[in-house]
């Protein structure tokens, strides 16, 4: 029998389809501000008009980030409208990619990564003093609106794991119990924490530090072609005249 928890991770809990909410329909007034307008436009222009589809998950992105880490129906229908496709065309990119909230979270939505390397290296310690430390369990957002958490796959930092990221954006590595509720609290004081591994290394090196790459490789001279070419061309020129210098001396 398959568990609930695998199919969460499945399919990501998320609504396969919409459920009209006061705060969430098609008559919400939703539109882009002007500063996002612009970056709209910027996004367009790396488009053929006939392939304007393209930037669907671009202008998601936009929409989510305006409204808070979600998306709401009336920011899909405006996205539809602006690439001129169907709506249907928009809601079937915003539910295949469960990286498009499509209900409010909390303004910290932290998505710590369950896969194997992190699971291994503590992930699920590191979900309980979540859990204990905002009151919430998966899925769930805290009472003052602050946290949401979500169990993802695999973020590519799997070098140091255990490691979440949160609002899409900030990553934090090298994680255990106490840098964890370290981060909560800074949070909680709307302040920001310095992202990457919480134990004081550089990037992703080992324990013994940089071991290769020590210093900058000498940068390669560019070859002038010009000057090359030139070259060739005059010491093909002298052989060609000693040749018929020989030549002549023969005669």
């Amino acid at each position: 029998m398959i568990s609930r928890r695998f199919l969460s991770r499945l399919f990501s809990g998320a609504l396969p389809n919409h459920r009209e909410t006061a705060y969430n329909n098609a008559n919400t007034p939703f539109d882009f501000t002007d500063e996002n307008y612009k970056e709209i436009e910027r996004v367009l222009k790396k488009y053929p008009p006939q392939y304007k589809r393209s930037a669907i998950i671009n202008l998601l992105y936009i929409a989510q980030k305006q409204c808070d880490n979600w998306v709401p129906l009336a920011a899909m229908n405006k996205i539809a409208k602006i690439l001129e496709l169907s709506e249907m065309d928009v809601y079937e990119v915003a539910t295949f990619y469960t990286m498009f909230n499509r209900e409010p979270v909390g303004k910290y939505h932290i998505q710590l990564c369950g896969t194997t390397p992190c699971m291994v290296c503590g992930a699920q310690e590191i979900k309980k003093v979540i859990e204990q430390e905002c009151g919430i369990l998966e899925g769930q957002t805290s009472k003052d609106g602050l946290f949401t958490l979500s169990e993802v796959e695999c973020l590519g930092a799997c070098v140091n794991a255990p490691m979440l990221q949160v609002n899409g954006e900030q990553i934090y590595e090298d994680l255990t119990p106490e840098s964890m509720r370290q981060l909560i609290q800074a949070w909680r004081k709307q302040e920001t924490p310095q992202e990457g591994p919480q134990v004081g290394r550089n990037l992703s090196e080992g324990v013994q530090g940089r071991t290769t790459l020590k210093t900058m490789p000498d940068t390669p001279k560019f070859r002038d072609f010009v000057k090359l070419k030139q070259e060739v061309e005059e010491k093909k020129k002298a052989e060609e005249e000693e040749k018929k210098k020989a030549e002549q001396s023969k005669a």
